[in-house]
């Protein structure tokens, strides 16, 4: 949702509004206003559909903010609502912890449309209010009685495709399968979404209400594809290992050499590298800060040795062969490291590992087209390729 307008926060969090709403809000708008205009003429008729319309989008944020707060309660950050061209979508920063704090999420939305279809349909049966008003109040709860029974058809990335994966969560005791099952079915009611919009514009000849239902089931295949995609890299991320990823970009260097000896032997040359680690007596002493050495002054550089400037190996960040490479990415987003130490079994240095390793191995986990030329550019700059988004999903896996 990157072209969208922020317009104010409900509960503290953001509200955006995507361009493609305003197209869409037109549209409704105008429908409505086509309804309403013989009885109150063409200019209240089309304050009347443009109110409808508004309405509308207020139903749907609603039913995206009973998803935000029951998410919220769970102590899962909602970093935004974006009302966009199919309705609206809450952006959480982590998926719940259990099955069944799932469910509470995924049904949170459709039970507030359920509850404004009973409110709206109270006020237009339930007061002394006749004409105009009742037919607004009853076609408001016809929609959100639609919102609630569409949003609950079972495929991702509706609310019920949600219910689903949760339920093959509890089921199986595993998310990952809950997600798969429900991107399945995703696809499937998309193709079935575009098989049927087809049909209505080849066999009835209503181009409009075919080619919506069809732009419905190409939207719904595209985000149950997202979901399946995320998932694979959810697992891969669990499966690879630190030792799968880590390099040997870095330098031992004798520890016992003095600052002078180490710059001109090294730092000197056109082509150092990035990392050096001192060791002495067969042991490792720890990681040589080059940076220290603008802090020592030159005519010491001939009497001081490395040891003046290591750290040791327990006062870095590292991490084991075996830990996950998901735990590898929070823990270098977490401290803000540009790279980090990789230890052996025996507490030795066996490698380390970049943003641009990350991407290394996870391509070729997936058998990702990524070339050398990117992963070269990810070390340099030290940012993820935007459409593997890997700083987040790796924080989405282990929260």
């Amino acid at each position: 949702m990157q072209a969208a307008w922020r317009v104010g926060s409900l509960f503290g969090i953001p509200l955006f509004i995507d361009y493609s709403w305003f197209f869409i809000l037109a549209l409704i708008a105008f429908a409505n206003a086509l309804d309403f205009s013989p009885v109150l003429g063409p200019v209240l008729g089309g304050g009347a559909g443009l109110l409808m319309a508004l309405l509308l989008f207020g139903s749907v944020l609603l039913h995206e903010l009973g998803h935000s707060l029951v998410a919220r309660s769970q102590g899962i950050e909602v970093n935004s609502i974006t009302l966009f061209l199919f309705g609206g979508i809450a952006a959480i920063d982590r998926e719940s912890k259990t099955p069944g704090a799932a469910f509470q999420v995924a049904i949170a939305g459709p039970a507030v449309s359920l509850v404004l279809y009973s409110l709206f349909y109270l006020v237009a049966h339930g007061l002394p209010i006749s004409g105009i008003v009742q037919v607004m109040a009853l076609d408001l709860a016809k929609i959100n009685l639609v919102l609630a029974l569409f949003n609950l058809i079972p495929g991702l990335p509706l609310d019920g495709g949600q219910v689903v994966k949760a339920a093959v969560w509890k089921f199986t005791g595993d998310r990952f399968q809950g997600v798969r099952w429900a991107a399945k079915s995703g696809l499937i009611l998309g193709w079935g979404a575009i098989a049927v919009g087809v049909a209505i514009i080849a066999f009835k000849d209503q181009w409009f209400s075919g080619f919506w239902i069809s732009l419905l089931g190409w939207f719904g295949i595209r985000n149950a594809r997202s979901y399946d995609q995320m998932t694979t890299l959810q697992e891969s991320l669990l499966q690879i290992v630190a030792k799968d990823a880590m390099t040997q970009e870095f330098r031992v260097v004798d520890a016992n050499k003095t600052l002078r000896q180490f710059a001109d032997e090294y730092i000197l040359e056109a082509s150092h590298f990035p990392v050096y680690f001192a060791a002495s007596e067969g042991r490792y002493r720890g990681l040589v800060s080059v940076e220290h050495l603008h802090f020592v002054e030159r005519g010491l550089w001939e009497t001081q040795n490395l040891h003046s400037i290591v750290h040791p190996l327990t006062e870095i960040a590292t991490v084991e062969e075996k830990m996950p490479l998901v735990e590898v990415i929070n823990c270098m987003e977490a401290k803000q490291l540009n790279w980090i130490t990789v230890l052996s079994p025996a507490g030795t240095v066996a490698g380390i590992i970049d943003r641009g390793d990350v991407v290394r191995a996870v391509a070729s986990k997936l058998n990702l087209l990524i070339t050398e030329v990117e992963i070269k550019r990810v070390k340099a700059e030290g940012t993820y390729p935007p459409s593997l988004q890997l700083q987040a999903i790796a924080k989405s896996t282990t929260d």
